[in-house]
């Protein structure tokens, strides 16, 4: 079953780390939502089966009135076909979660949040610029449990200068102890053209540490296991069967339909990309166009791809599908170039299945890139 990402590019306040697209103005939520819902019907012939997953990504879903979500449900249950045990995700802060809230998202159809709590403690919030402080952090979780929606996410960050072990620990224990089915953890990267960039460029910041982060990492990994968790996704970890549905498909290649200002879409082997742009996106689907530029992957971007996404996973690459879907000299070449990382055991190769090890998770990018294949007679 297919999936569909709207991105909701809006937030109350920068944080100093992101470089997603969003705006903090909300001049133009109305308008954002009537093109939400004219993209969606001019694309609605791109998905033919069943939706299996929604997913509201931002900025900050969370932020939007209640009437815009449902118009964007209704005009999404008008042209689609959607499962009855569909995932339906909406991506939320904490501050956002009060009471009023919560029983506004309980009339729609979503049953799941992904809660951007980042850390319990005041202090990293405040260095992060985050709009929310840690007893809101705590509570929404609980009044959403209180509200009925257990299928819950919380984001974690770990690799920042003010977080040591120790509290690093208490994140990871107080987001188990709050019985929450599904974690995502990100180590915090320096993007270009970010506050923190800047920052660090003059002086005002001290730069990201990776032996820290490396060994945060190592620890969440045997904090979460030790509590039952299957860490199926390099960023991910989840109780068993409480996988993100929508972020799964991404990784096994399932085709997804991308709505909304910087929106990707995937159908196996076309890539759309929507304008990152607020007031271009308006214009030209005000216009009937679609703010988009069409990728088409041929073979080496798709495996490519394959090998990126695959590898990342606890299912691994599939030997047998590299040789059945790209053919035997894209096989020949990928046990070549996967002998030095079994050599340094950063890969494991059972039963026709290559996987990282937990070494080997560390340079999980790093490992994909060497084993990237490329047409030598384009490139000549």
């Amino acid at each position: 079953m297919s999936g569909i990402y709207i991105h909701i590019p809006f937030c109350k306040q920068a944080c100093n780390y992101c470089d997603f697209h969003f705006s903090t103005s909300l001049q133009f939520v109305d308008e954002m939502t009537d093109s939400i819902c004219k993209e969606i019907i001019m694309k609605k012939d791109r998905i033919t089966d069943q939706v299996g997953s929604i997913y509201f990504g931002g900025g900050t879903p969370s932020i939007l009135p209640q009437k815009s979500f449902e118009k964007i449900f209704d005009v999404l249950t008008t042209h689609f076909s959607i499962a009855s045990d569909a995932e339906i995700t909406i991506e939320t802060n904490p501050d956002d979660l009060d009471a009023k809230k919560i029983a506004e998202l309980r009339q729609l159809p979503v049953n799941r949040f992904s809660i951007g709590v980042q850390s319990f403690f005041n202090e990293d919030l405040i260095w992060m610029n985050r709009a929310h402080n840690a007893t809101e952090a705590d509570t929404c979780i609980r009044r959403s449990q209180d509200a009925g929606f257990e299928n819950l996410s919380v984001d974690l960050i770990y690799g920042y200068p003010l977080l040591t072990d120790e509290k690093w620990h208490s994140n990871i224990n107080k987001a188990i102890g709050l019985q929450v089915p599904h974690l995502s953890a990100y180590s915090l990267t320096v993007e270009p053209r970010t506050a923190l960039a800047a920052a660090i460029k003059k002086g005002k910041q001290v730069p990201v540490n990776d032996e820290q982060s490396a060994a945060q990492f190592i620890s969440l990994i045997e904090k979460s296991g030790a509590a039952g968790f299957d860490h199926y996704e390099i960023s991910n970890f989840s109780l068993p069967g409480r996988h993100a549905v929508h972020n799964t498909n991404y990784w096994r290649g399932i085709p997804y339909l991308g709505i909304g200002p910087s929106a990707h879409g995937f159908n196996g082997n076309i890539r759309y990309l929507n304008i990152a742009n607020n007031a271009k996106y308006l214009s030209q689907i005000a216009d009937g166009k679609l703010p988009e530029t069409v990728e088409e992957l041929d073979i080496y971007d798709r495996f490519n791809e394959y090998v990126m996404t695959s590898l990342r996973t606890m299912w691994g690459t599939d030997m047998d599908k590299i040789e059945r879907d790209f053919g035997r000299v894209f096989l020949a070449d990928t046990i070549k170039n996967i002998k030095p990382f079994i050599q340094r055991k950063w890969l494991e190769y059972k039963d026709g299945t290559l996987m990282l090890t937990q070494d080997g998770k560390l340079f999980a990018d790093y490992i994909a890139s060497e084993l990237f294949l490329i047409d030598e007679k384009s490139e000549g």
